[in-house]
């Protein structure tokens, strides 16, 4: 359909986007954001940018977007302003020299701050889709993102009109929106599966300003296989859920899994379907990734809530192949709701996320590198991590070869506190907080995680710091990091040949 809208090429749409304009898009990660307009913009900065003119846009989406959006704006220099959250490594240069303002954002945020007017007036969306009708029905692709908010928020509307995607994938949809507060009522999932919406985000349609047509794959990568830290990791996550269903503190049934996005994520899935002991499980998540899809295909996952198929195209050719065998499994959220911290703490989600460094008591820091480099953001893993039955955070021991430590005397960043951080595990071990006060958090976390080259630095820290309750020396809680900044590694006479394969 979209018939009854305007044709546009692509360069026709990005000449409707004028200069500091406030720019939302579709999707989340590569999946369901637009592809051909941002491409297209991108080139209009360049030849703007060549006749001596200014073009920069601020750019409002609902997480990470592909190359042709984030990198190609980036590389072009087209972008002032940034949020929520980013993986581009173009765009990252810009934020930590910058060049752009850059808002890591909790990704539940976005949509009640833009619908409260907090970021300014949103010009122009644009918008993935498999469909459009004349009555402003927009059928979503892959990712929801904050599409149904920047669709009702905008003043003008660009829907890319994506033939690579089937027109079912809207059957996977469940968009449900929230009035603004005081008049919001309890979000009715008691379910991961459960369906509250409908299958298309509405818009009115005198808004629309044009259909672009395209056909394109969301371009998502494959993750490598699980080396042997990753698998370490996975294992005694797996085995510490086992015991705790064991113990009667996780019932038998198990309860709603919410997954980060990575290498050990996936291991982590992984170690959960080679272990015939682990419970089927359903999922409440924010992103699906190709490990997912196997578990789902092999009985281990018996469906999953999301707000993204992050998918490889390999992967996601096979998911539309197979596109029956799914559809009742696989529920797609705005990220309102996928990231809902109060459907999280109803449900009982047990969240699994990534650290760059953990503290020795317990505080992560997930966005961060030597508390001044953003990586890619926070993401949505404090959505998950303050309100989780239970919250785990998982990283390697060392990083650079073994020259940086992730256990750390104290954070140079903090994205999550030690209140609401229960579990770490690295490739050494596994370190329960709960229950433990600063000094038993600490001596777990380093005799459990902690390699065994930085232990002995780590214990004498917190017994030769003045004592309190949180025992910190101010002179020195930072010297590792300064030792690497100064020396390229924590601890200068580290012998190496111990963190060899």
């Amino acid at each position: 359909m979209g018939s009854s809208f305007p044709a546009l090429t692509a360069e026709e749409a990005a000449e409707l986007i004028p200069h500091g304009a406030m720019v939302g898009t579709s999707g989340f990660t590569p999946a369901g954001s637009p592809k051909v307009v941002p491409a297209a913009l991108a080139k209009r900065a360049k030849a703007l940018h060549d006749k001596g003119e200014k073009f920069q846009i601020r750019l409002l989406t609902g997480a990470s977007t592909g190359a042709l959006c984030d990198d190609a704006l980036a590389e072009a220099d087209a972008i002032s302003w940034r949020a929520p959250y980013m993986t581009s490594g173009p765009l990252r240069k810009l934020a930590n020299s910058g060049r752009v303002d850059f808002i890591d954002m909790h990704l539940s945020h976005v949509a009640q701050v833009t619908a409260g007017g907090f970021l300014g007036k949103m010009d122009v969306v644009i918008v993935e889709a498999s469909d459009v009708t004349s009555d402003g029905r927009v059928y979503l692709t892959t990712g929801i993102g904050n599409a149904p908010t920047f669709l009702d928020q905008a003043e003008r509307v660009i829907i890319e009109l994506n033939s690579f995607h089937p027109p079912r994938v809207a059957e996977l949809a469940d968009i449900y929106m929230l009035a603004a507060p005081p008049l919001r009522d309890p979000i009715p999932i008691q379910d991961p599966l459960d369906r509250i919406g409908t299958t298309y985000a509405q818009v009115d349609p005198k808004k629309i300003v044009g259909v672009v047509p395209s056909n394109l794959p969301d371009g998502g990568r494959p993750f490598s296989a699980p080396d042997a830290t990753s698998h370490a990791i996975g294992e005694h996550v797996c085995r510490f859920l086992l015991d705790e269903i064991a113990a009667g503190r996780i019932p038998r049934k198990f309860l709603p899994l919410q997954s980060g996005v990575g290498n050990v994520c996936n291991a982590v899935m992984a170690s959960f379907a080679a272990n015939p002991d682990f419970p089927k499980f359903k999922i409440y998540t924010e992103v699906l990734q190709d490990t997912v899809i196997d578990m789902i295909v092999r009985g281990n996952v018996l469906g999953a809530s999301t707000c993204s198929l992050t998918l490889s195209d390999e992967k996601l050719r096979f998911f539309y192949d197979h596109f029956d065998d799914f559809a009742d499994r696989i529920v797609l959220r705005p990220q309102e709701i996928s990231n809902s911290p109060e459907v999280s703490r109803r449900l009982g989600v047990i969240a699994t996320n990534t650290a760059i460094e953990v503290d020795v008591y317990g505080h992560v820091n997930s966005s961060h590198f030597f508390g001044t480099q953003m990586m890619n953001g926070l993401g949505g893993s404090g959505d998950f991590e303050r309100n989780a039955y239970l919250s785990l955070f998982m990283c390697p021991s060392v990083a650079k070869g073994g020259r940086v430590s992730t256990i750390v005397p104290m954070c140079t960043h903090v994205d999550h506190n030690e209140h609401s951080v229960q579990v770490i595990v690295t490739e050494q071990g596994l370190a329960d907080l709960r229950g433990l006060a600063p000094t038993a958090r600490a001596r777990a976390i380093i005799d459990n995680c902690a390699h065994p080259a930085y232990r002995d630095y780590l214990h004498h820290y917190i017994e030769s710091a003045p004592m309190g309750h949180l025992r910190h020396d101010m002179r020195r809680c930072f010297e590792l990091c300064n030792n690497f900044l100064e020396t390229g590694s924590m601890l200068p006479d580290l012998d190496l040949k111990q963190f060899e394969a």
